[in-house]
Formats: C-alpha cells, sequence, structure tokens
C-alpha cells in the first residue's frame, strides 16, 4: 500500500523544537504531534499520546531537528513527507506571503535577524539543517509578518525623519499566522465575520490585531516583538527615553539592555521573577496581584487603541494560552471594556501549525484548496 503524502510543520526556537505532521489533503488531518525540549542541556524527546524519552546530553539544535526526521520518516508510518513548513517571526517589507525556501531567500532573510533576535536565526538554521538531512524536501516559509503587510502609511509608521523610515525602520507586526487562522475560523462559522473583531493573542508572547472584514489593519507589536503589550518576559510599550538612561545613566550595554528587555521584563519583571499566567494567578501574592493587574489594564487600553482603528467593535476574540485558559483574566478585561457599545466575546483555539501546513499546501499543490 502507498503511503499518503504530508505535510512537516517545524516551529523552532533556541531551546526547543516543536513540530506536527499532517495529512497533506485539504482538511488536514492532524497525524503527530510532539516536540524535543531541553536542548543544549537535557532534551527529551515528547510525541502526545506516547512516553516521553530522554536524548544524549548536550544535543544541538540540528541533532535535535535530525531525531524529528528520523522520526517523521520512519518507515513504519504510513505517510510520505512532501514539504516542510516553517514558521519564520520576520520577513521584512518584501516577503509578504509563503515562499519556497532556497540558500538565496535565506541570505535575504539573515537582514532581519536583528529585528527578531529571539526567533530568526533560529528559524533559518531550522531550515538549513532539514535541507542538509534531506535536501529533496521542499521547504516552505510562512511569516508572522505578512498578515499585517498591507497596513497603511499612517498605521505601519513612525514619526521619525523620511531618511530613517526609509531604512525600514517601521511596524511590521508579528503573530499573524495566529491572526489570520483567527480569521479563517471566524469566516467558516455560522453566520460569518463579523465586520469589526479585534483579536487578543495572549500568550508568553501577547499582541493585539484590529480586523476590519478579516483584514489586518492594525496590530499592537511595531518594528520588533517588543512593542505593544506586556508579555511573559518581554517589556512592551516602552518610553524610548528609558533605554538612553539604561545606557547613558546606569551603564547598562547594548548586550545588557537587550536581555533586559527581552528576558527579564513583563510579566517576570513585574512579579519579582515569575512569567507564567497560571503560576501568578494560583499564587496570589501581592507582586504576582500586581503583574496580573498590570496586564489587564494594559490589554484593556491597547483594545481601545483597535476600537478607534476599526470605529467600533462587533467582536473580540481572545486566542493563545491566556487568552483560551485563563476565564478570570478574560472576564476582568471584558469588564474594563463595559462602557463600549455592545460587542460579543469568543474564545478560538489557535493553531498555527495548522495556518502553516495550509500555506505549505497551497504552494507545493496550488490545486489544493
Amino acid at each position: 500500500m502507498s503511503s499518503a503524502p504530508a505535510i512537516l510543520v517545524l516551529n523552532v526556537g533556541s531551546s526547543s523544537v516543536k513540530f506536527r505532521v499532517f495529512a497533506a489533503r485539504d482538511d488536514l488531518p492532524l497525524l503527530a504531534d510532539g516536540r524535543v525540549t531541553g536542548i543544549g542541556a537535557s532534551p527529551v524527546f515528547r510525541l502526545v499520546g506516547q512516553d516521553s524519552r530522554s536524548l544524549e546530553e548536550g544535543t544541538t539544535q540540528t541533532e535535535a531537528i535530525a531525531q524529528v526526521l528520523e522520526f517523521v520518516s520512519a518507515p513504519d508510518h504510513d505517510w510520505q513527507m512532501v514539504a516542510a513548513g516553517h514558521r519564520i517571526v520576520h520577513g521584512g517589507e518584501e516577503f509578504r506571503a509563503p515562499v519556497l525556501l532556497d540558500e538565496e531567500v535565506l541570505a535575504r532573510l539573515e537582514r532581519y535577524t536583528p529585528l527578531a533576535p529571539l526567533h530568526q536565526q533560529h528559524n533559518l538554521a531550522a531550515v538549513r539543517a532539514v535541507a542538509e538531512l534531506n535536501p529533496n524536501l521542499p521547504q516552505v516559509g510562512c511569516f508572522d509578518t505578512a498578515f499585517h503587510a498591507d497596513h497603511d502609511a499612517v498605521t505601519r509608521s513612525y514619526a521619525l525623519p523620511a531618511g530613517v523610515r526609509k531604512q525600514g525602520v517601521r511596524r511590521y507586526g508579528f503573530h499573524g499566522l495566529s491572526y489570520e487562522w483567527t480569521a479563517r475560523v471566524l469566516a467558516e462559522q455560522t453566520g460569518g465575520m463579523p465586520e469589526r473583531v479585534v483579536v487578543a493573542h495572549l500568550g508568553n508572547g501577547a499582541s493585539l490585531c484590529a480586523l476590519k472584514d478579516g483584514h489586518s489593519v492594525d496590530t499592537t507589536m511595531g518594528m520588533t516583538a517588543l512593542e505593544g503589550l506586556p508579555m511573559g518576559t518581554r517589556c512592551g510599550a516602552l518610553d524610548p527615553g528609558v533605554v538612553l538612561y539604561l545606557q547613558r545613566s546606569l551603564g547598562l550595554s547594548l548586550e545588557e539592555v537587550e536581555r533586559l528587555l527581552h528576558d527579564e521584563s513583563g510579566l517576570k519583571g513585574l512579579s519579582g521573577g515569575v512569567s507564567d499566567m497560571a503560576e501568578l494567578l494560583r499564587s496570589g501574592s501581592p507582586e504576582h496581584a500586581f503583574a496580573v493587574d498590570y496586564f489587564i489594564l494594559r490589554v484593556a487600553q491597547k483594545i481601545g487603541e483597535m476600537v478607534v482603528s476599526l470605529g467600533g467593535m462587533d467582536l473580540l476574540v481572545f486566542t493563545g494560552g491566556i487568552g483560551e485558559n485563563a476565564l478570570s483574566v478574560r472576564e476582568r478585561i471584558v469588564r474594563r471594556l463595559a462602557f463600549l457599545p455592545d460587542f460579543q466575546v469568543q474564545v478560538v483555539a489557535a493553531d498555527e501549525e495548522r495556518m502553516i501546513a495550509s500555506q505549505a499546501l497551497a504552494l507545493i499543490n496550488p490545486l489544493s484548496g
């Protein structure tokens, strides 16, 4: 019996490789779901529905990807890989749609690494690792920035001189794969897509998106994924003068400032060390309660910004780990918005991996749905 075609989806970070396998057909049934965590220290290979197993100490990212490819290519599976889809965080101004990845494209994408230092280098390294291990497998890049690519000039610009703006200093927005998936789910539901929708992607990374007739017209993240809402460890909106003060008056180096804003701020900085919302909610300590209060206020305030961009709000959608699972957080955000005219509230389960699989399938098979 011949094997069914399948698509591997990879979401690779500095210490983890998340993967899913989908059947390469329009309804994209999930065939396998797993991850390798603890890369560089004590790595563990986990597959949903099976026991986890430890890998060799010090396993590298490339070696972890090799373990994934070995699993998905095993002869006892009734599938055959026809493509690999990758989440690539930053596509800049030029990558506005999924693209087949080769060395020339990767070289162009490397230019955006300073704009997404926590993600881009690992995303691209994963593509090269797969190419080395399986050079005949087509690979597709799917971009978190692409969904926001058509924002108008007023929305995407910073109030900086034209010469600076022409160097690519502008608002790009992120979490686009999540927002595109949410828009697809809403469009397919009974009654279709409401005209004015604010989507709150709340997780370790957090942002908002204003959808007008299913299209992104505004979002809270900017040139990098630091802007907008406070996150697990990222600061969110910040007076740029703070950065100058940290360097000039407190003597922090550029690397120290970068680590502070990316890794030590957000909920972690506010609470005194805890970045996980579920843990903060369980604790109830004054410091942890303060972090939760801060997060809720800032989310509600930024939703107000999205409402202005839309001229109103018909539906507020929550997605992401916090958005889907923290009922009390959702309720408190909604209460702060009670002054707005009537709007509906809905939860949509995030599925960026399925969105990537869908985009990869459409690129390698233009006749697919």
